[in-house]
């Protein structure tokens, strides 16, 4: 496994899969789709080497023209981590628990809406909230279409969750955040994920969106096979402190963490070797258990069968020295 690296000092692992990321380096997808490239481009610089571009709640012109731009390809020369595909988050959402999703861009669930976007093509993953009216159409069309559909942003009911479920809902975006939660007497969506046999979750292990005992909790009932860390990277990632912005909306960013002006959490500025470094100390997870939730378990949610030779070389302290993309060093860390 670690051939790419012969001669080179660390730890090989297999290259970090990110399926939730909005941008990163100033770059907003939602703002701009033809970013994706760029983007893709230097997140080898944190380990990554296949990831799913994100869009937040807008019409379906974005996404439509998201799609356009994976479908043309990279430019000439170009060489980075691996879109495999396109996940939209919303407009289908909750008010009640939408974070930073602008209010105005949300709509109701709408076959006329997917429709439109699958004539451009599927998006591997779209993130709704199933108790929506109209949502189980919605939600069987884009299972029928081959998308792996989310709950998320969502303040449904344990059992609300359940039947979602029993539609096709197969994975939960960020779990506990934008989500009903666990209520002793009245059980949300992160009781529901929780309690069920199969349903995967991301989880962002920032050190802000969720404490370490959440993460814990998280680790120990669901596994490694079914948690996959994700950043929900936004373009502040790798961008430094200051205001930066989420399609429309300005955020104001310190460190890893994000708010709008409401205070809110507004995705993350946080690399993924970060939130791996974060849930390893957190949980005391296994070099194995945390490549699975870093890699296997996302590939696998995302249905991306990982190249043997995308990998990525840490240190202890899991700081990328190389990353490798099908075999060829495409990043290389300053010693």
């Amino acid at each position: 496994m670690s051939e790419p690296f012969s001669g080179m000092a660390g730890r090989p692992l297999p290259g970090f899969v990110d399926i939730q990321v909005n941008g990163g380096f100033g770059h907003d997808f939602t703002a701009d789709p033809s970013s994706i490239w760029a983007v893709a481009a230097r997140l080898p610089e944190c380990g990554v080497t296949a990831f799913l571009p994100t869009l937040t709640s807008g019409p379906p012109d974005t996404a439509v023209r998201a799609l356009e731009v994976l479908a043309s390809g990279p430019p000439a020369g170009w060489r980075g981590a691996t879109p495999i595909g396109l996940h939209v988050e919303g407009p289908m959402l909750s008010h009640h628990r939408r974070g930073t999703h602008p209010p105005e861009a949300l709509r109701s669930p709408s076959l006329e809406y997917v429709e439109t976007v699958l004539a451009a093509g599927a998006p591997r993953m779209v993130t709704l909230a199933p108790e929506l009216d109209g949502a189980e159409p919605v939600v069987r069309r884009l299972v029928d279409a081959g998308c792996v559909v989310a709950i998320g942003h969502s303040d449904a009911t344990a059992a609300e969750a359940n039947r979602a479920f029993e539609w096709g809902i197969s994975h939960a975006t960020h779990l506990f955040n934008g989500m009903s939660g666990l209520g002793h007497r009245d059980p949300g969506v992160a009781a529901a994920v929780l309690d069920h046999d199969s349903v995967t979750a991301g989880l962002i292990a920032d050190g802000v969106h969720l404490s370490p005992e959440s993460m814990r909790l998280a680790f120990r009932l669901l596994g490694s096979e079914r948690l996959a860390l994700v950043t929900d990277s936004i373009s502040a990632m790798g961008a430094g402190d200051g205001v930066h912005r989420i399609g429309s909306i300005a955020v104001e960013v310190t460190g890893v963490e994000v708010r709008n002006a409401e205070g809110r959490l507004a995705g993350s500025a946080a690399t993924f070797d970060h939130v791996a470094r974060t849930m390893r100390e957190a949980t005391g997870c296994s070099w194995e258990e945390l490549a699975a939730m870093t890699s296997a378990t996302p590939a696998r949610i995302a249905g991306h069968r990982r190249h043997p030779a995308d990998l990525v070389l840490v240190d202890d302290d899991l700081r990328v020295l190389a990353t490798s993309v099908g075999g060829e060093i495409v990043y290389r860390g300053v010693a």
